[in-house]
């Protein structure tokens, strides 16, 4: 097909809500990371928690999100696209608002009132509320206001914006933080995305359903999760695999603190987070096409033991520079494994659940990150506060992900998902 016959079917390919919703994702994920960037450097030098508090709230912060998604396309499913976009843009723009004004005079008689590291939850459990509708609004919308021939290419529109809007976050808190307060970074990400409620309520409507768009109901979504629940082998891969965004959840949540604490204050640790998001977009591409003959457990392999060894370079070299590639590094890992990790997960789902076993792939996402946070600021704390030795603590990080790529390693060995699949479709035969 040639370029010109490939640039009309998309341009006829897609509905107005497709474009809208997926708009509106590059500000909710502007919104969403420039607020990540900061928070734990807020939490820890504007509103003085200590290191295992701040780490611990900015790991609630990151891993709520990906257990509330999986209620998150049940409640979008019964309120509509639209009412649920405009209810969670509501939701983010006043969170993140409050979360910026809660050391301001004005919030003074609420601080009274609550104790402080309550009323900071309470806050932080908020926005992940918003960002649990928002993400199976847009992705269903991706595949309901898109034809059959483009879907495809909507989802790649659809990881693109989100990447862009992930490296414009890290970027604009950093333009921010130089030279105001960081409660404004706060302050843009409410503005972007009550901007975005604006937005939806004008231009979007909900698009027309298709037979194999289904959303499940709370019913069935309880019923999927103890199908998964009942399946040991999964959940152990599961939960081996949360090592892996234990360590990569590091950088949002104690690399600022260590970079700011112990190397340079100096730096800009909001703009230094956009790195990631940078490589993903830059490399995507020709990362898919060289891992494209290997095997998917062999990426995931490859790329986890990528990403696992990264904060070495900083352990060895505690430099800004260093912290600079070993953000590169874990980019190119993630690279590597995350795409074919899906494909080794429907290997490990038995035959017509693969739909079902999809949907709790995101889980070591949330995992790792309510984990790390509290792994990461007690091992910070102990080498850094304590022992004046914070090059300990990145050999005690890379040890929690060179012993979860033994552990994928020995998993496969002994699963052998293949095998299994294949003796599930005999047996249900």
């Amino acid at each position: 097909m040639s370029f010109s016959s490939r640039l009309h079917e998309i341009r006829d390919g897609f509905e107005r809500p497709f474009w809208v919703a997926n708009i509106s994702e590059i500000f909710e994920r502007l919104s969403y990371y420039a607020v990540f960037a900061s928070l734990v450097r807020y939490l820890h030098e504007v509103l003085n928690f200590p290191t295992e508090r701040a780490t611990d709230l900015t790991g609630l912060f990151g891993g709520l999100v990906w257990f509330l998604a999986i209620f998150g396309g049940a409640i979008a499913d019964r309120l509509g696209f639209r009412r649920a976009l405009s209810l969670a843009y509501l939701i983010l723009a006043s969170s993140y608002f409050l979360l910026g004004s809660i050391g301001a005079s004005w919030f003074a008689p609420v601080r009274n009132l609550v104790p402080l590291v309550v009323l900071a939850t309470f806050l932080l459990v908020l926005p992940p509320l918003g960002v649990a509708l928002v993400k199976p609004c847009v992705v269903g919308t991706t595949a309901r206001a898109s034809k059959e021939n483009v879907r495809s290419i909507g989802y790649s529109i659809y990881y693109t914006l989100v990447n862009i809007g992930g490296a414009l976050g890290p970027w604009l808190a950093g333009i921010i933080n130089e030279k105001l307060p960081t409660n404004v970074v706060f302050r843009m990400a409410a503005l972007s995305v009550f901007l975005m409620f604006f937005l939806v309520l004008v231009f979007f409507k909900d698009p027309q359903r298709s037979g194999d768009t289904k959303t499940a109901s709370f019913d069935e979504t309880l019923r999927n999760f103890a199908k998964v629940l009942a399946n040991p082998k999964f959940m152990i891969f599961l939960l081996i695999f949360s090592g892996y965004w234990i360590v990569y959840w590091q950088e949002f949540i104690t690399l600022p603190l260590y970079v700011h604490d112990y190397i340079n204050p100096l730096t800009n640790t909001d703009k230094m987070l956009s790195t990631g998001p940078m490589v993903v977009i830059a490399l995507t591409v020709a990362m898919s096409v060289a891992s494209k003959k290997m095997a998917p457990f062999r990426a995931v392999l490859l790329g986890t033991l990528i990403s696992m060894l990264a904060f070495t370079i900083l352990a060895i070299h505690p430099t800004v520079i260093a912290a600079y590639a070993a953000l590169i590094v874990i980019a190119l890992g993630e690279l590597t494994q995350q795409p074919r990790y899906y494909d080794y997960i429907s290997r490990l789902a038995p035959v017509g659940q693969q739909g079902t076993y999809m949907g709790f792939a995101f889980l070591p996402i949330g995992i790792g990150a309510l984990v790390a946070g509290r792994i990461g600021g007690a091992l910070l704390h102990q080498f850094g506060e304590v022992q004046r030795k914070p090059q300990l603590f990145w050999w005690a990080i890379t040890a929690i992900g060179v012993a979860t790529t033994l552990l994928l390693w020995i998993y496969d060995r002994v699963v052998k998902p293949s095998e299994v699949k294949s003796s599930d479709a005999g047996a249900n035969a």
